[in-house]
């Protein structure tokens, strides 16, 4: 091979992982505008919204695909070693934890038709405050990845103890309803379900935020505490 064709070689190659930084940013965009339509469908009793969120899940399970089968070409082809190895194996694990988020923002669309159906059981005001902080995690987690910046994936681990607190306060208002009125339990519990899927969009996020230390550092976090 000749001078020029490995800087030709050597080009080609940035520019396939810098492919995939930019699928995985917007990747990272739909999931985020999935959940913001979800918790929309619920709060306007809006079902077709919802259905929307569901049908639109096909897009990220397309491009979730679609990185991943790029990830696998570039460490069959290229046999990449230490950093950029350590990037690819780190795209490939923040595109699974963005595709498993859509997955919940389908999740809680399919909770939102159900419960419009319901007369409402109270006004929604943590589930929304949840959804925004999730939101503001997959965002930073996101950032983080793009700048290489471990001091923001730190503070998106932290976040994700709000999002924990946030929960079980939910929890037990809801278990509250379920004990004083019978027949407010099913409604409770799809709640319950709604909250829970934002908790594991938070887990989710924090995970990505994870990968990106590893990405930088090459230490392995995710049993540790933030």
């Amino acid at each position: 091979m000749t001078k020029e064709e490995r800087k030709h070689t050597s080009a080609r190659y940035d520019q396939e992982l810098a492919e995939i930084k930019e699928k995985l940013i917007y990747l990272g965009a739909l999931t985020e505008k999935a959940i913001e339509k979800s918790i929309q469908s619920l709060l306007g009793r809006d079902s077709d919204l919802a259905r929307a969120v569901i049908t639109e899940d096909n897009q990220i399970d397309l491009l979730d695909v679609e990185i991943e089968e790029k990830c696998i070409r570039l460490l069959a082809l290229r046999q990449p070693a230490a950093r950029d190895l350590r990037f690819i194996t780190t795209a490939i694990k923040i595109n699974g934890h963005l595709e498993r988020i859509g997955d919940m923002a389908a999740n809680i669309a399919e909770k939102a038709i159900l419960l419009n159906e319901m007369p409402q059981l109270k006004p929604y005001i943590d589930i929304p405050r949840m959804a925004e902080i999730a939101r503001g995690m997959i965002r930073n987690s996101l950032d983080a990845f793009v700048q290489e910046d471990i001091d923001v994936a730190n503070k998106v681990r932290i976040e994700d103890e709000k999002i924990d607190q946030l929960n079980d306060q939910i929890f037990r208002e809801l278990l509250t309803f379920m004990l004083e009125d019978p027949r407010k339990i099913h409604a409770s519990l799809l709640i319950m379900q709604v909250s829970k899927s934002l908790e594991r969009i938070s887990d989710h996020a924090e995970g990505i935020a994870d990968m990106v230390i590893y990405m930088v550092t090459g230490k392995i976090v995710r049993h540790e505490a933030p």
